[in-house]
């Protein structure tokens, strides 16, 4: 009887496991705005029909989606006015609030998507590929369930520079395919810069045949080169390297042709390409291959390559020339001028400049730079467009026409400025939107939960932020396989932020996420893996130890070389402990089932002792704090410096400042048990951890949040603690995080902290 009931007892567990998992949610992203799941189940299979009633409106839809099905089903799907069986419906929704918004309504005797536009179309089309399974191939089952969705946000980019790296056509292709999957809605193409032109201008044949070629002699290639030894994704790509005129050169570019073929596939994804020359500087390309751009010689100047002459007629004619046929080859609203980083040392010395500022009255050469951008901005409105320029077009004075694409993080009130001037705003902040920073574990959760708008911006001026992009920059992004570990999976977290504008669970989208890295692999996209758990890159050791990391994911495999050589698909699989008792160097990576391989970390260790806890009678809870006004390129910076303030604090934590400064966390850290302590230390811009007076983690210098983490052995007690601390005035990222046995990291409880009250 009992042997009954549990059989029973078991069965009903079952049932009621497989009732939750067909009730579940599908892992769509980004997250609808309104999602409620149904009971039952329609049948995709090859008998459905999609029907149109309005072909015009949705014709275009309707026959990519067709193809799509025709794909899975492995038979022709008819179009047709009306259904007559099972079959998915396309139709006209007035009530809907914005042309992408869109309903997917899944029933068990047909599928019905609702729009106002093509657009609103497309975007439930890619839901509704999220609900299809991986994979299938034939007839397919999909919980019936009720979307209502609609973006947060008007803007939602990517920028790709091929300027610095090149990529071809196909490679352009593949990622308006990817965007499009994931809801995004504008390409930002850099086609220009310093080092290479990547666009024909018919009237100016040597911006191709001598501005699109560079000897790789330059730093940003040798540098790839030197990275490449250890990691092959810094390859400089060899379809793009050249003989030329007795020489080797990299380069390449895109016809007229070639980009009206990108321009029109982009059109059918709904993915609006805004083309940007970058003017007046960032134009040596365009100055080798025609000098009299320039007044002098070009070079490097104070901070940038020299930018051409704003005072020269030639050269206004050449600017309007170019423009003139990117703004008749691109049917985006916009034109991306750029207006960044110049260097108007050239300008100050010149006298062509110096008789143009008194001409035009013009009181200094920041004056004369908005004087340029306005040339530039009156011809392409002649033309019927608009111009965005990068936020330092802010500091010469502009006028609201111009779109602001905010990128310097360190500024901070610039978004509020440019609204506060009438402008429309783009973010893409320094932290976290250069996904050319690096792809570490705390980068997807930076992008999705930064602010999109500012807490700063008024109520009636927020309209102004239209959203926000991830812009690519590749100087240090020679492949496509590093650019795709350079953007996903934190791609998939922009997109979930600027669709649902306001999202708040990330656990719920890692959950997610977990769950997209096989469509990742579909879609043959090397990104950067989910971290390998239960380890620290600096490591000690007492007698011996047994090392035994944890994959994220059962199916991705852990593989590791301890001769120093890279790990690769064929390396030994890192699937029982290591023994470790002498100072060894392991290199590890995961590796997913489709191929794609993780970060390679380089881990060190080296043998230890217990450390003995220290006594001191007059220790006080919390730390002491020296705070330092100024800036410091590194912790060694403080070394000798007197503190402008002294706090006792309770935990380790930065300030928000809107200025440099620098810390010093000084005191005992008291641990309540023996052991290997891990820590995990994460800042922008750098620190240093010393633990019983030797360091624990190095993570100095100036740069992007970043987690370096490191092992100190000690007994149960107090033991000498330090923290030192730099902040360049833009991140304010400061978190240290710790380990026992291997477990999840977690944050260091106050308690923990002590400093002598006698000192």
């Amino acid at each position: 009887m009992k042997r009954k009931l549990l059989t029973v007892l078991l069965f009903v567990s079952c049932l009621l496991k497989i009732q939750a998992i067909e009730n579940s949610p599908p892992p769509i992203i980004p997250l609808p705005t309104h999602l409620q799941m149904m009971n039952g189940s329609f049948e995709l299979n090859s008998d459905i029909v999609i029907a149109v009633a309005d072909h015009t409106r949705f014709g275009s839809e309707a026959e990519y989606l067709q193809s799509l099905l025709q794909s899975i089903l492995g038979k022709e799907i008819s179009i047709s006015q009306n259904i007559k069986k099972k079959g998915i419906e396309i139709k006209y929704n007035a009530t809907l609030p914005s042309a992408e918004a869109y309903k997917l309504d899944i029933a068990s005797d047909k599928v019905v998507i609702a729009a106002k536009d093509g657009h609103g179309a497309f975007n439930a089309i890619q839901t509704l590929r999220q609900i299809i399974p991986l994979n299938v191939q034939g007839s397919v089952s999909l919980p019936n369930l009720k979307i209502e969705d609609a973006p947060g946000f008007d803007w939602r980019g990517t920028h790709m520079d091929v300027s610095r790296h090149f990529f071809n056509l196909d490679y352009v292709k593949k990622h308006l395919d990817r965007l499009a999957f994931y809801k995004f809605n504008k390409l930002h193409w850099h086609l220009t810069d310093d080092q290479g032109w990547r666009i024909e201008i018919k009237q100016y044949p040597k911006l191709t045949s001598v501005g699109a070629w560079r000897t790789l002699d330059n730093k940003h290639d040798s540098i790839c080169i030197e990275r490449s030894k250890e990691n092959p994704n810094f390859e400089i790509d060899p379809r793009f390297i050249h003989q030329k005129d007795g020489k080797t050169v990299y380069g390449g570019f895109y016809t007229q042709d070639e980009i009206k073929e990108v321009i029109a596939y982009a059109k059918e994804r709904h993915i609006e390409i805004i083309p940007e020359v970058d003017m007046p500087g960032h134009m040596m390309a365009a100055i080798r291959a025609y000098p009299f751009l320039l007044d002098g010689e070009a070079g490097w100047g104070e901070l940038f390559f020299t930018p051409i002459c704003p005072c020269k007629e030639d050269v206004y004619a050449f600017t309007k020339n170019v423009l003139s046929e990117i703004a008749d080859l691109f049917p985006s609203e916009y034109v991306h001028i750029g207006a960044d980083e110049v260097d108007k040392e050239t300008w100050e010395k010149s006298e062509y400049c110096k008789e143009f500022m008194k001409k035009h009255n013009l009181a200094d050469v920041s004056k004369l730079q908005s004087y340029f951008v306005h040339e530039m901005q009156d011809f392409l409105e002649s033309k019927g467009k608009k111009i965005i320029a990068w936020d330092e077009i802010l500091e010469g004075g502009t006028n609201s026409d111009v779109a602001v694409m905010y990128w310097r993080g360190w500024i901070k009130d610039g978004s509020l400025k440019a609204v506060n001037n009438g402008n429309r705003v783009i973010m893409t902040p320094t932290n976290p939107m250069y996904f050319d920073y690096v792809n570490s574990n705390t980068s997807a959760y930076n992008v999705y939960m930064m602010d999109v708008i500012y807490p700063d911006i008024p109520q009636d001026k927020k309209h102004l932020i239209l959203g926000a992009q991830a812009n690519l920059w590749a100087e240090y992004i020679p492949t496509e396989a590093q650019a795709e570990f350079q953007m996903y999976p934190r791609m998939l977290a922009l997109a979930e932020r600027v669709w649902t504008n306001n999202p708040t669970d990330f656990d719920g989208f890692y959950k997610r996420l977990l769950q997209h890295f096989a469509r990742l692999d579909a879609f043959g996209i090397k990104y950067r893996l989910p971290d390998i758990e239960g380890f620290a890159m600096e490591n000690v050791y007492v007698g011996s130890t047994q090392f035994m990391p944890r994959s994220p994911l059962p199916e991705m495999k852990i593989r590791y070389t301890l001769d120093g050589s890279v790990p690769e698909s064929s390396s030994t699989e890192l699937s029982s402990p290591v023994t470790i008792s002498t100072p060894t160097t392991l290199k590890m990576a995961l590796f997913s089932s489709g191929g794609a391989r993780g970060e390679i970390y380089t881990l060190n260790f080296k043998p230890s002792i217990m450390k003995d806890a220290v006594i001191d009678a007059n220790s006080k809870p919390g730390l002491t704090c020296n705070f330092m006004n100024g800036n410091f390129k590194g912790s060694k910076d403080l070394v000798g410096k007197t503190a402008d303030e002294t706090f006792i604090v309770s935990n380790i934590k930065s300030p928000k400042e809107t200025k440099a400064f620098g810390l010093i966390f000084d005191g005992y850290m008291d641990v309540p048990e023996t052991g290997v302590y891990s820590f995990f230390f994460t800042c922008d811009d750098g620190g240093v951890l010393y633990i019983d007076n030797e360091l624990v983690v190095d993570n100095d210098g100036l740069h992007s949040p970043l987690l370096k983490s490191g092992q100190a052995a000690m007994k149960k007690g107090l033991h000498p603690f330090k923290l030192d601390f730099v902040e360049g005035g833009g991140g304010y990222t400061l978190r240290l995080q710790y380990s026992l046995n291997g477990e999840a990291p977690q944050d260091i409880p106050d308690s923990w902290f002590k400093h002598s009250a006698s000192k």
